[in-house]
């Protein structure tokens, strides 16, 4: 019972970090600001969701993940997706990391996937140079990202694959939008049809920065890599689930109370119950 109040109230917290992170992303709707202003803000408002992020990071890693075997498996595969990462920069749009998060995620769960999206773009930032205001945000959109295909409808086989392969494009055009978000509204300067305006109405303000998007990353960068992603999917998904589900951790034993343990009955085949021991008969007189 009390680990189940855990996990819920650890539920709670990463979706309110969460939250943080949105009201990141979407300040400008709300609070009037010209590009100037907000030029200089961006700094700030990504030191001020680097508290959100640390929470839902040491939130995530309760007694169920902290353990040296779990740790090992997602610094690996943050430093296979940090260096599939490194080796897709610059090229346009093609960011085949998604393959990863997304079949990670969906094979260890929301919270792995969590925290494996933001910890590899937190590894090659580092090791590529690549760090700045823009990080904080694309750790939380990655870690949306691979958390969300934890939480498709279950599926098997090929129905399995072509909901991961839908959810690859959603989640590409997604991550562009919300990049994208935090940069509009210095990104184009004054005087433009998609310019941010401060203190337009909402609704004017996002059928702008729906423009932009559109003609800066949806229709090149965000295609691209759904695309990428998609192919990725189809092509490697088979055998790379297969091998994550292989590398699954499974507790071999349950505790007791008392602090004592209980092994599990192996299944092997061939197996065999071990007889019960008898009584050994007294020596003669």
């Amino acid at each position: 019972m009390i680990t189940a109040v855990r996990r819920r109230w650890s539920g709670w917290a990463l979706g309110a970090a969460s939250l943080v992170a949105v009201a990141g992303f979407g300040w400008p709707l709300v609070a009037a600001a010209v590009p100037r202003d907000a030029q200089a803000a961006v700094p700030v408002v990504a030191l001020a969701i680097v508290p959100a992020l640390v929470v839902a990071i040491a939130l995530s890693l309760d007694r169920e993940m902290f353990s040296a075997t779990t740790v090992a498996l997602l610094g690996v595969l943050a430093a296979v997706g940090a260096a599939i990462r490194i080796a897709g920069t610059g090229v346009g749009g093609i960011e085949a990391v998604f393959i990863l998060l997304i079949l990670a995620g969906r094979v260890y769960g929301a919270r792995f996937g969590f925290l494996l999206g933001m910890l590899t773009i937190a590894m090659s930032s580092v090791l590529w140079g690549g760090f700045g205001p823009w990080t904080p945000f694309q750790m939380f959109a990655c870690g949306w990202v691979a958390a969300g295909a934890a939480v498709l409808p279950r599926a098997g086989g090929r129905l399995e694959l072509a909901l991961l392969a839908a959810y690859g494009v959603v989640a590409s055009y997604a991550f562009g939008v919300l990049m994208n978000f935090w940069y509009w509204p210095f990104g184009v300067g004054l005087g433009t049809d998609i310019s941010y305006e401060a203190g337009a109405p909402l609704g004017q303000n996002l059928a702008s920065f729906g423009v932009y998007s559109l003609v800066t990353s949806t229709l090149t960068w965000d295609t691209v890599r759904a695309i990428t992603t998609t192919v990725g999917i189809v092509l490697m998904g088979p055998a790379v689930l297969a091998a994550l589900r292989r590398a699954r951790i499974r507790p071999r034993s349950t505790g007791l109370p008392g602090g004592g343990t209980r092994t599990r009955r192996s299944t092997a085949p061939g197996a065999t119950a071990a007889p019960p021991t008898a009584p050994r008969p007294s020596a003669p007189a």
